[in-house]
């Protein structure tokens, strides 16, 4: 850190500061030599970030990204000798939040990359913490997809969604398409799965008056809904394969026309054609046409699962509590939050939602301890289910089994609580009647 500085020509920082989106300027040293306007009023409106390292600025580092477990934007760019983009998460005066990045290297008069300029927008469809209404993520795998989806928004390839039911398919597709340029218009889901196939075309494509037996008007279809937009065909697997055909064709007819071959608008209509996204169930026996399956997978992201995710098991937690119980508060004890944490999820997010749920009504105060999250694991299990993979020693310990274990607890918990009545009904997650409650039928005989 003790290389003179390069000095950049005044010109360079003159064409920087009127650009609209954030940028800055720093050198092979990860100095910061200017910032723009737009990056100043965004992402440091109090405080100068010149001479100062973009990892320092962005991330709190101490060392830069790529020796702290990132992917430096910088350091591909060395390596590759042209620009570079990549997602990453930044902390920012609204807390910490996913940012595309895309590095371009400028060279000197003998060709070597003497400085680069870093272009900056955040991607609002996700977040690193708490927030309503995005993705919400910071594991590795999570942060993998999330990069595919940032990068396909402003492309015109069809996307294809893959991952295990309950990843959460339409959220990802709802963040596709508000990262696009398309997302001033309508985004479309159809469930493939509940349209009977004799309904199906007219749903998806319209009708003209008097097409078929009742179509006593014209109607626009799905398709037509969507443009401009996105149409997200969820459970594409279940599509009749008559119609299979139908869209193919429609597919086809669009690349023929010059128009993107993610687009589902037919080509004699005259509105923008909008994005097509698709998540697949395949038939148990097969029934989906392999032409039409390579069509629609222009551009596969995979979904992770929420056991390749734990990390984020808390974080999604949080976020949860506040959808299934706004009117109440409720907080994870630590005890609750890693007993969570052993659990396989075999529904993932949507499994770990009803869960808390259940452990929500099953709480009286505003903490849910192990034992709501023990009892609300057992309930979900019902009489038939095998048992989750969930560590039998931690369930044991979780959820006393008899009266004298349920009576040890409660007396351990006395003998350690110095405090009143009321803290200790806090601390265990109940109201104090109900203490008083469990207390009194304990320790009554029988």
């Amino acid at each position: 850190m003790n290389d003179p500085v390069a000095k950049p020509l005044p010109e360079m920082v003159s064409y920087l500061e009127g650009l609209p989106e954030p940028h800055i300027l720093f050198d092979a040293q990860y100095r910061i030599l200017a910032a723009n306007a737009a990056y100043r009023r965004q992402f440091s409106p109090e405080r100068s970030v010149v001479g100062r390292t973009c990892y320092e600025v962005s991330h709190h580092f101490s060392v830069p990204c790529d020796q702290a477990g990132e992917s430096c934007p910088l350091a591909r760019a060395r390596e590759s000798g042209q620009r570079e983009r990549v997602l990453h998460l930044h902390h920012t005066p609204k807390g910490e939040e996913y940012v595309n990045i895309e590095l371009a290297p400028l060279l000197d008069a003998g060709g070597k990359q003497a400085f680069y300029v870093e272009k900056m927008e955040p991607l609002r469809v996700a977040q690193g913490q708490l927030g309503s209404q995005t993705l919400i993520g910071r594991a590795p795998a999570f942060q993998r997809m999330l990069a595919l989806v940032a990068r396909v928004a402003s492309s015109q390839a069809s996307v294809l969604l893959l991952g295990e039911s309950g990843t959460g398919k339409e959220l990802v597709a709802r963040a596709v398409h508000e990262a696009s340029a398309r997302a001033a218009k309508s985004l479309v889901v159809v469930d493939c799965s509940s349209l009977p196939e004799n309904l199906f075309e007219s749903e998806l494509f319209g009708h003209e008056r008097g097409a078929f037996t009742g179509a006593v008007v014209s109607k626009g279809g799905l398709v037509e809904a969507a443009s401009g937009g996105t149409l997200f065909l969820d459970e594409v697997g279940d599509i009749p394969l008559s119609m299979q055909v139908k869209l193919l064709r429609l597919l086809k007819a669009e690349l023929t026309a010059g128009l993107a071959a993610r687009t589902c608008a037919m080509p004699t209509f005259v509105w923008s054609p909008p994005r097509t996204v698709t998540s697949p169930r395949w038939s148990a026996r097969g029934r989906f046409r392999e032409d039409l399956y390579y069509r629609i997978s222009t551009f596969p992201i995979h979904l992770p699962a929420l056991r390749d995710r734990r990390e984020d098991i808390a974080l999604l937690a949080e976020s949860l509590l506040l959808r299934v119980s706004p009117q109440r508060p409720l907080t994870l004890a630590p005890d609750a939050l890693g007993l969570l944490q052993t659990h396989a999820f075999p529904g993932n997010v949507r499994e770990l939602r009803n869960l808390l749920e259940r452990a929500s009504l099953l709480c009286d105060g505003q903490t849910i301890t192990t034992v709501h999250i023990a009892q609300a694991l057992q309930a979900g299990r019902g009489s038939s289910a095998p048992a989750p993979k969930l560590a039998d020693a931690a369930l044991a310990a979780a959820l006393p089994s008899t009266k004298a274990l349920q009576l040890q607890a409660l007396q351990q918990a006395l003998a350690a609580h110095t405090g009143s009545r009321v803290e200790l009904a806090a601390k265990l997650g109940l109201s104090e009647r109900s203490l008083y409650r469990k207390l009194r039928a304990l320790t009554e005989p029988g």
